[in-house]
């Protein structure tokens, strides 16, 4: 049975995995402050992206996911073990991404696994690595709006 500071902790842990992909598919650079330690390695390489620290990812991630007018993180539930102030995460991610291509929109479908290492810091939980795994990626054919549908928002 866990303990009432397991339980306490996973929770924790999860909410800061759901909070990275909600940052990230809303542009909030500066929020992944919060999410990882300063000294954080953070690889994206296994998708085509890059390695390098928060700094380094926060001026990347702009620049590379301009080419789409929205993200989508559909994390799964992580599978986590925690070892006192460190903990191992596993998380399963379907990260649909709409391309901007005018009236004829497409979609690229990527899977992958995140994991990620954490500590337990006096601000609580962070993330000190994080290292995709590639499953797939694959760009969906358009799919022309039905008639009755509203044109995608691009502010949002």
């Amino acid at each position: 049975m866990m303990s009432s500071q397991e339980v306490a902790d996973r929770i924790e842990i999860q909410d800061l995995i759901a909070r990275y992909g909600r940052l990230v598919d809303r542009g909030e650079w500066d929020g992944l402050d919060g999410i990882f330690t300063p000294d954080a390695s953070i690889d994206y390489t296994a998708m085509g992206g890059i390695r390098g620290g928060v700094g380094e990812i926060k001026e990347y991630l702009p620049d590379a996911l301009s080419v789409f007018v929205r993200t989508q993180h559909m994390m799964g539930v992580p599978v986590i073990e925690i070892d006192g102030d460190v903990a191992r995460a596993e998380t399963s991610c379907h990260n649909p991404m709409v391309l901007r291509d005018g009236d004829d929109p497409k979609v690229m479908v990527c899977g992958l696994w995140y994991h990620e290492t954490l500590v337990r810091t006096p601000d609580g939980w962070r993330i000190k690595d994080l290292r995709e795994e590639r499953c797939y990626q694959k760009l969906l054919p358009g799919a022309r709006r039905a008639p009755d549908q509203p044109a995608p928002d691009s502010s949002n």
